[in-house]
């Protein structure tokens, strides 16, 4: 007897639906299973018929042949326990053939026949509701996440055993409840009004908030580089609920998903180590998985001691940085992973940290310190829009005893900021509604030459401004067009259409002081 159950593999962060075939044949007790399955899925094999056999039901004595569907498509994890199991007691006539027909079925089988959380939940279930199906099967634990997508009936399972009682009409199982998005509590971070101090770094930090710019931040350890980072997710513009299912969705993939928090309400806040591998910062593996820059997506990527990084990990940050996107290739095929992600990176000066401090001396020599500043390469620095020094905190201030002010407040500045931009973008689109544009972008730093020469107008005073700042500082292109950027977002602050010559002052201030 041939039964169907139907299943989800993962590749990068799209599904396919898999049809598990199982059918019996004559011979020795076996199965065998089929379509490039990895070797967790060949491993199911002792799973199921363990679970099958410690939940009380028949296991079948003949030959078994379990074929996963399609098979050009490569078939990785544990996921599959459930549907074999499940095609394995149809084919026995334990449950009725057709009871699971109209439903997509995922879930890891321990030997006891309990359940186990399986990865990648959320866009399954996205899959499912646009194939057509009416109810998903998932682990109890993966229900919530599952609830996320509307339109389809989501049945929590907690063993092999209560789902075949289900299935069998003699315990039906209720569906889970559907998840009010806008319920879902978001997680507090670190508030700019504990922040002592550093009142023009805040700045920049709310300049690059408004505008999605990356920052470079210089300074002596423990000036409060770490800290400032770690506040600046506070202040940017508050997910939307389509941001915040597609970060849920890389994070259900990745396997990093909070069990208490089945969606992601608060911006992303990535900080990996120095020691990072290339594919552990871009993504990689044989089954290509998301790196930290997809991770960081809609968020921060924070890159502490970035000197220390190796220059080929930094280097492939370049591609990510403008489009916004990383593409791994394999001999296999190639997957493409979001990275629209905004670069926040620290550095001390030189190696002990205290090149030009005022109150301690630097240990370095020139030499020292020039190799030290050399290993962050011209064409990344290019990339980066603002560069912050971060001085050493006086005292004064440090024992003062009133807080600045709120990330909240800073908050409402730059989402009316970025509505300005909004609305700004959504014009340009309508005007040029004829001719063939990129998708509607949703910040300043998105800009494209094109959009910068209509956005960023430029009075006689600002283009002599910047005709004597391109040769003093030797901006290239693309810092001359980066400038620009941050003069808009600057004006959009202040609330003005026009870009002044003070805004373009400020926006200057913000290029590189280091001798690179």
């Amino acid at each position: 007897m041939l039964a169907r159950v139907y299943s989800c593999a993962m590749i990068g962060l799209e599904g396919v639906i898999v049809e598990v075939e199982v059918d019996t044949a004559r011979g020795l007790p076996a199965m065998v299973i089929v379509g490039l399955p990895d070797a967790a899925v060949q491993e199911s094999r002792e799973r199921v018929q363990a679970a099958i056999k410690n939940a009380a039901l028949r296991y079948p004595r003949g030959r078994l042949i379990v074929n996963l569907a399609p098979a050009t498509v490569r078939k990785e994890g544990p996921a599959y326990d459930l549907p074999i199991a499940l095609g394995v007691l149809a084919c026995n006539g334990q449950i009725p053939l057709e009871s699971v027909q109209d439903a997509v079925v995922v879930g890891e089988l321990s030997l006891d026949g309990k359940v186990r959380h399986t990865r990648g939940v959320l866009p399954m279930a996205a899959l499912a509701r646009q194939q057509g199906f009416r109810r998903m099967y998932v682990p109890r634990s993966d229900a919530a996440e599952a609830a996320l997508v509307p339109e389809i009936e989501v049945l929590a399972v907690e063993s092999l055993a209560e789902l075949v009682a289900h299935l069998c009409n003699r315990v039906p199982l209720q569906p889970f409840p559907a998840i009010d998005l806008q319920s879902l509590p978001a997680v507090g971070q670190t508030d700019f009004q504990e922040i002592k101090g550093q009142e023009h770094v805040k700045r920049a930090l709310e300049v690059a908030a408004a505008g999605g710019h990356n920052v470079l931040m210089i300074g002596p350890p423990g000036a409060g580089k770490t800290l400032l980072a770690r506040a600046l997710p506070g202040i940017l513009p508050r997910l939307t609920i389509e941001e915040a299912l597609d970060v849920t969705r890389i994070y259900s993939v990745a396997d990093q998903l909070p069990t208490d928090a089945p969606l992601v309400r608060v911006r992303p806040f990535r900080a990996p180590h120095h020691t990072i591998s290339h594919a552990g910062l871009v993504g990689g593996g044989n089954w290509p998985h998301p790196g930290e820059i997809s991770l960081a997506h809609r968020g921060v990527l924070f890159l502490d001691e970035l000197p220390e990084f190796s220059p080929r990990t930094l280097e492939v940050l370049r591609q990510p940085l403008e489009d916004k996107m990383v593409t791994i290739s394999r001999a296999q095929g190639s997957l493409t992973f979001p990275a629209n992600f905004q670069l926040v990176a620290a550095m001390n000066p030189c190696p002990c940290g205290y090149y030009g401090d005022l109150q301690k001396a630097c240990t370095c020599s020139s030499v020292m310190v020039t190799r030290y500043q050399k290993r962050i390469s011209g064409p990344l620095l290019d990339r980066i829009d603002l560069h912050v020094e971060v001085p050493r905190v006086e005292v004064d201030k440090l024992s003062d005893e009133r807080l600045g002010e709120p990330s909240a407040v800073i908050q409402q500045r730059v989402e009316a900021a970025r509505h300005r931009q909004h609305q700004r973008f959504q014009n340009l689109a309508a005007q040029a509604a004829d001719s063939p544009l990129p998708s509607l972008i949703t910040c300043n730093a998105e800009m494209s030459a094109a959009q910068v020469r209509q956005t960023c107008v430029l009075d006689e005073a600002g283009k002599n401004l910047m005709r004597t700042a391109t040769t003093r500082l030797q901006l290239s292109a693309r810092a001359y067009h980066r400038v620009l950027k941050v003069a808009r977002t600057i004006a959009d602050l202040e609330g003005s259409e026009a870009i002044q010559v003070h805004h373009l002052a400020e926006a200057l201030q913000y290029r590189p002081k280091l001798d690179t």
